[in-house]
């Protein structure tokens, strides 16, 4: 079976100057992932052009026809099958999961006495959270994003180090992969606008962060407390919300073993109505992270 798959004249051009410019494939298909194309359909145009320039087939200019297959993503997320998973020093629950991207929404990652501490050493270095501007690739802060944060080094102190080694193990990368934990307080009212955690590389830092340490694969949300009321994580693609509760994480995918990137990962923390809202996060690499300079973590902060 095949599809026919049509896109614009005007993105056919764009794709045909960005190559003859020199740029690799995989920065296009992020750009495209990040105007909300389905990457496998974004893939598959790219391979068109690039398969027409070694002369394997005419140059589309807006269709082409493709094997059906090509279309589906059978590589098996990097989350473990089953109803519970194995995470160095205790066993994790999965008590809901769905495809397109991997989602799962996982309980006792952390007691309580755990996120208690991490609150407790984080709150003296809580600083206003920043997005990176994509042009200039500079740290600033917006509007959308009224959160507190911080990072710790990876490893940096005992605790820190058993959960990096928790964490690393549930979501089925080496320790290494990982960036440092973020932790991020949002007050009542603080809100956090619909955005993907994958680097879109249009700026030189995190065209240089992915030459360093690659794409970022997945992330792990882990709540530090109960949120009187709102706060949620929204993934807005799939009409779906997690209400924050102690302990609990939220972890999803968003590129696959193509390197393909997956815009239904946009999603977004909804305002806390009432009370306040603690949350530490995790991402995770395709190569060992080097943090710019080897000077901590990485100043892409989109959570």
């Amino acid at each position: 079976m095949s599809t026919v798959v049509r896109f614009s004249p005007e993105l056919a051009r764009w794709i045909g100057a960005e190559l003859d410019r020199g740029r690799p494939p995989a920065e296009l298909l992020a750009t495209m992932a990040a105007e909300r194309m389905d990457p496998r359909v974004a893939n598959a145009i790219v391979s068109a052009f690039l398969e027409a320039r070694r002369g394997a087939r005419p140059l589309p200019t807006d269709s082409l026809v493709v094997d059906d297959a090509l279309l589906e993503d059978s590589a098996p997320p990097r989350l473990p099958l089953g109803p519970r998973v194995h995470a160095f020093d205790r066993t994790i629950d999965v008590l809901a999961r769905r495809t397109r991207p991997t989602l799962a929404l996982l309980a006792g990652i952390l007691n309580g006495d755990e996120a208690r501490e991490l609150i407790a050493l984080a709150r003296p270095r809580l600083r206003p959270s920043t997005v990176v501007d994509p042009k200039t690739g500079r740290d600033r802060v917006e509007p959308h994003r009224t959160s507190l944060g911080m990072f710790f080094r990876l490893g940096e102190n005992d605790f820190v180090a058993r959960l990096d080694r928790r964490v690393s193990a549930l979501m089925h990368r080496p320790v290494e992969n990982g960036e440092g934990f973020q932790v991020l307080y949002y007050p009542t009212g603080a809100l956090n606008a619909p955005h993907f955690d994958f680097l879109v590389p249009s700026n030189e830092a995190n065209r240089a962060s992915i030459a360093r340490s690659g794409q970022r694969v997945s992330t792990l949300l882990v709540y530090l407390n109960d949120v009187e009321a709102g706060g949620e994580t929204l993934f807005p693609k799939l009409d779906w919300a997690v209400v924050p509760k102690l302990g609990h994480g939220t972890y999803f995918e968003y590129t696959n073993a193509r390197g393909e990137l997956d815009d239904a990962s946009l999603h977004a923390g909804n305002p806390v109505l009432a009370g306040e809202k603690w949350v530490l996060t995790k991402w995770m690499r395709e190569r060992r992270f080097v943090a710019a300079g080897e000077a901590g973590a990485e100043g892409v902060s989109y959570r």
